[in-house]
């Protein structure tokens, strides 16, 4: 009980310090994939940067470990910290937590749950398209017989995938182009369906709720 005591203070005093870590994270990488003329002085540096950030990640995980007291079986009970610590690009996906801590520090009510649903599905399908825009544009980019000659077209694809359209126009043609496209259709399905699931249940209970404060009928 003491290490849920330790873990949730851990949580809360660091989750806002490292959601900003990752939007720096995030920027920094953008930087690195779209300006493809930076001098080699701010490359390296921004090397470094990704480093120090990715090393702030790994303390957080290793510290999470430490106070679940549950060994190894924190991998998989953690799914989400650990797919976090393997590519730092999700760190924002955490909204979650980052919202229950500043709502925890301001003391304010939080929103009902199909609300909190639909803005993280949102945000997260913001995110996780960005993410994934600039990760396959990096790997695809100058490759033979690629189809992404620009972040634009990067973008496109995205938002096709995400949104489980996808017109195929614009295709991943390498390895790691197709395991990120695997990732963002997972992504596309889950955040999908959790907003069509919060919605469907909010109007049957909306509907429940109208049919028990109607009159009965004589």
């Amino acid at each position: 009980m003491d290490d849920d005591s330790r873990a949730a203070r851990w949580e809360q005093r660091t989750e806002i310090p490292l959601f900003v870590a990752a939007l720096v994270f995030l920027a920094v990488y953008a930087t690195r994939v779209l300006a493809t003329d930076l001098p080699v002085f701010w490359r390296h540096l921004s090397t470094y940067l990704l480093l120090a950030l990715w090393a702030v990640s790994a303390v957080d995980y290793a510290v999470h470990w430490r106070l679940s007291g549950q060994g190894l079986r924190f991998v998989p009970t953690h799914v989400l910290h650990t797919l976090v610590l393997v590519l730092p690009l999700l760190r924002p996906l955490r909204i979650v937590p980052l919202y229950e801590a500043v709502q925890h520090r301001s003391g304010q009510p939080r929103l009902s749950l199909y609300a909190r649903v639909i803005s993280y599905a949102g945000l997260s399908a913001l995110l996780l398209g960005f993410a994934g825009a600039l990760a396959v544009y990096q790997v695809e980019r100058g490759k033979p017989g690629t189809t992404m000659h620009t972040f634009g077209d990067a973008v496109w694809w995205a938002a096709s995938t995400l949104s489980t359209v996808g017109y195929g126009d614009v295709v991943p043609v390498t390895f790691f182009g197709r395991l990120i496209a695997m990732v963002m259709m997972t992504g596309g399905l889950a955040l999908l369906g959790a907003v069509t699931g919060s919605f469907s249940s909010w109007l049957m209970r909306s509907f429940s709720r109208e049919g028990d404060e109607r009159p009965p009928g004589r």
